[in-house]
Formats: structure tokens, C-alpha cells, sequence
């Protein structure tokens, strides 16, 4: 089994409970690694028997605009796309980080990290 990582997917969004979350919006960082078996797309050279990042990219911007008041919602929700548009996938594991989070304090960054297997 082979692994394919997007690192830090930067997006802007506008998840959150509160409602200058809604209006004001925050920067995200999105990190993805899905498993598949790439062999044949070793041997062939051809990106339809691969899983193609671009495609990935687009499936967590895609989800990332759809406003939720969650970051698991939001994970849960790339995974499902994932699992629905690329077949060859088995695995993934999703980290969506809401950077400077405003919750009173001096925090870099909250994340929230998921996985599933097909």
C-alpha cells in the first residue's frame, strides 16, 4: 500500500459556533494522506490509474466552502468525498487546523485529525 500527502492546504473559510466566525471568516491549513494501492500506476506511467492530487486538492476546497460550525463536520465531509469521487482509495486520515482560533488566549493554532478505512 502506497501513500499520497497534500501538506498544508491553505484556505480561507468561514466555519465556526459564532457568528463573527460566520462574518469575519478565519485562515485554515488542511493536511491529507490517502493510501492506495499505486503499482499499477507505477508500472503504466498513467495518471488514470493513479489517484490524482489535483483531484484531492479540489475535493478539500470544495468541502472546506460549505460552512460548518464544526471542524469534524468538515473533515468527516472530505472523507466521504474522497471515498465517493476516487475509488482506489482505502484510507485517509484528514487534519483541518483553524489558525489563531479565537478562543482568549495566545494559540497558534486547533486542530482536529480523522481517519477512515474503506
Amino acid at each position: 500500500m502506497s501513500s499520497i500527502k497534500l501538506k498544508n492546504i491553505r484556505i480561507f473559510a468561514n466555519h465556526g459556533c459564532m457568528t463573527e466566525e460566520e462574518k469575519i471568516g478565519s485562515d485554515y491549513l488542511v493536511n491529507l494522506t490517502v493510501k492506495a494501492n499505486l503499482s499499477r500506476a507505477a508500472q503504466s506511467d498513467k495518471l488514470s490509474e493513479t489517484v490524482d492530487y489535483v483531484h484531492l486538492n479540489k475535493i478539500v476546497k470544495e468541502e472546506m466552502a460549505i460552512r460548518s460550525k464544526l471542524l469534524e463536520h468538515v473533515g468527516q465531509r472530505i472523507i466521504n468525498s474522497i471515498f465517493e469521487q476516487i475509488p482506489l482509495v482505502s484510507d485517509v486520515k484528514v487534519r483541518v487546523s483553524k489558525m489563531n482560533p479565537p478562543i482568549g488566549g495566545d494559540v497558534e493554532d486547533v486542530s482536529v485529525s480523522m481517519k477512515a478505512k474503506r
